[in-house]
């Protein structure tokens, strides 16, 4: 099925519906299986920017991570799963508090395997829903069929930042300078990944061997939005333990909710593999596809759609 790149309400959930049907197709090709974990989970893993929200006792995810990595751990080498994460105050034109992620895991590859399988994903999804080889959004003309562009974090801060690299991680501008100033710049003509981001900022990835002040994480762009964010998984419990107190004595300083530690998800990685991981936005996605200025417009109900005033 063919969509024009412009759609009225009904024609953005039918495309929606088959963008879903065509990522299945996409994994079930490459041999990947699909899985299920629950929402409702104990712990999460502790970042200092995300939060998770209450339910009794326990927390709706923030992601399905820790529970596929513990399916890795019993033996699985490629999945994915389609499913809903939760975080607080996660409102904006390119943000809900609830919204669908697409998260994969394939043991023993590097991320730059990793960004050449999101390469092809967001390729075929392009193809087979558009046939087309270019996208249309807002205005730009988005080339689909070239290789994406590549940088590393520090080459977009020395291209686009008003402040160093170094000067933006010690004054704790790192992210507001990604999020408002570089990220506006990227991917209008073709998409950007971005690789090599700061250790302190990628508590679940592996350290680049070359340069231990780096992580092997990576972010892909497309018209200024941030689409995933994958990375080289961490399998060292005892450094992953350390990053988990780190995250929360931030999350201390910074007045934030301190939860327990995942102790299932760190007892079970003495059995998880060199493994590679990537989360994927589906409602953003979604945007892209069907030329959507909000991402409230990709869902049958946005929350301020489900109280009366």
């Amino acid at each position: 099925m063919v969509f024009p790149n412009t759609l009225n309400l009904t024609d953005t959930f039918i495309l929606r519906a088959q963008l879903l049907k065509e990522i299945r197709h996409f994994f079930e090709q490459h041999n990947f299986l699909e899985v299920e974990t629950p929402l409702r989970i104990p712990q999460n893993a502790p970042e200092r920017h995300i939060d998770p929200v209450l339910s009794e006792d326990w927390f709706l995810q923030t992601s399905p991570e820790l529970c596929m990595k513990r399916i890795l751990a019993q033996g699985y080498n490629r999945i994915f799963q389609l499913c809903k994460c939760f975080r607080q105050e996660e409102r904006g034109k390119q943000h809900l508090p609830e919204f669908t992620m697409l998260e994969w895991y394939e043991t023993h590859i590097s991320t730059t395997e990793l960004m050449q399988t999101t390469e092809n994903l967001i390729r075929h999804l392009c193809q087979h829903l558009l046939d087309q080889s270019t996208l249309s959004y807002q205005g730009y003309l988005i080339d689909m069929a070239s290789p994406f562009k590549y940088y590393t974090v520090q080459e977009l801060f020395n291209l686009f930042s008003p402040i160093s690299y170094e000067k933006a991680l010690a004054t704790n501008q790192f992210d507001e300078i990604i999020g408002t100033t570089i990220a506006p710049q990227l991917g209008f003509d073709q998409p950007v990944f971005i690789d090599k981001y700061p250790i302190t900022q990628s508590v679940l990835a592996t350290t680049d061997s070359s340069n231990p002040s780096l992580a092997n994480r990576f972010e892909l762009y497309i018209a200024g939005m941030e689409i995933c964010n994958g990375c080289e998984e961490l399998t060292d419990k005892s450094i992953q333990k350390d990053r988990f107190f780190l995250e929360n004595q931030v999350r201390e300083k910074m007045n934030k909710h301190i939860s327990s530690l995942p102790s299932a998800f760190l007892m079970e990685m003495n059995h998880l593999p060199p493994c590679a991981g990537n989360a994927l936005g589906i409602d953003r996605l979604c945007m892209l596809f069907t030329n959507a200025p909000n991402i409230e417009n990709t869902v049958f109900f946005p929350p301020e759609k489900l109280i009366l005033f």
